[in-house]
């Protein structure tokens, strides 16, 4: 079934639903930087792990598990944060389809607009604060005095 629609209504639907496609272009660009984290944390967690079998004496075994706990909790806030972001590169989409429906099709969603864009602008900050903590256990960890020139 075709719906009668004015072309000036649909090209302004579009320019009005692009504004938030590039909120969604700053989320990807997020999600990419936090998985390439997630994935340095997943490797040094297994490097550790496997260097965990050679090491015989109890010291170090304590150290390495001291940071195999820091690189799970690093894990879990890079989690969470993807898991933000994804939340809100779906209320973003989701006010995107709203804005072109209520343009397009006259579809009385504005409260429904508000609410996902404003979620949307929520989770993303949520994400950032994550991201933030995980950056600031992974600084917190170095020891630069003990580098030897």
């Amino acid at each position: 079934m075709l719906l009668p629609l004015d072309p000036d209504a649909v090209s302004h639907g579009i320019q009005l639903s692009v504004a938030p496609v590039f909120l969604l272009t700053a989320v990807s660009g997020m999600i990419g930087a936090v998985a390439n984290r997630l994935a340095r944390i997943i490797d040094r967690a297994r490097l550790l792990e496997l260097g965990l079998v050679h090491v015989t004496e109890p010291g170090q075994h304590a150290k390495i598990y001291d940071e195999l706990a820091q690189l799970r909790r690093r894990g879990l806030l890079a989690n969470c944060s993807i898991a933000l972001l994804t939340l809100c590169a779906v209320c973003i989409g989701l006010t995107i389809m709203v804005l072109f429906l209520g343009e397009t099709l006259n579809f009385q969603g504005l409260r429904i607009s508000i609410v996902s864009f404003l979620a949307g602008v929520v989770f993303f900050q949520f994400a950032l604060v994550c991201f933030l903590v995980e950056t600031w256990i992974a600084t917190r960890v170095l020891n630069f005095a003990q580098a030897k020139p």
